[in-house]
């Protein structure tokens, strides 16, 4: 009786998830990270003031994940892709009672336009914040952290810039 009972609610779970894994499906659902971009941007050149940069090689990353073509020199109807500007910035939240610094706020803006041959370019600004606190008698350790943080907030950066690419009108 136990087990019959068990195994009618796992029939009921598992009949429950296919329909839902049928439906998203049939609905065009895809999880993030998968980008479609429009036919246009299939090949891409990309620039930056800092050519070797972590968001440059995140983007460029995240668009040969999605089948894009990163072009190594600009050229003739291909769309450029021009990071202008990414800069972190901290400012202080919060102090321990002996001055020193407890939180910060970190904010990464990012400009970056996107350039098609004979069409206006088109320009984009955001900036993703995120709290960190700080921990003198563990210096290393958050160190590594902040470190970490950085990096996650970059990977952020790229998907956003690829979001934003997705949505572009030409």
């Amino acid at each position: 009786m136990i087990k019959t009972v068990v195994f009618t609610k796992w029939i009921k779970v598992a009949v429950s998830a296919l329909l839902t894994v049928t439906i998203l499906t049939g609905c065009g659902f895809h999880l993030r990270g998968d980008y479609l971009l429009p036919d246009e941007m299939q090949t891409l050149y990309v620039s930056s003031q800092d050519p070797h940069g972590e968001l440059t090689r995140f983007v460029k990353t995240h668009l040969k994940d999605n089948d894009v073509k990163v072009m190594n020199k600009s050229g003739a109807n291909i769309p450029e892709l021009r990071i202008l500007k990414d800069l972190l910035n901290r400012r202080t939240l919060s102090l321990f009672e002996n001055g020193q610094v407890a939180e910060y706020e970190l904010t990464y803006s990012v400009r970056y336009e996107v350039r098609f041959e004979n069409k206006e370019t088109q320009r984009y600004n955001f900036d993703l914040t995120r709290n960190y606190q700080d921990d003198p008698d563990r210096a290393l350790a958050k160190s590594r952290e902040l470190s970490l943080l950085r990096k996650e907030m970059r990977i952020e950066a790229a998907s956003t810039i690829l979001r934003n690419l997705a949505s572009t009108e030409l």
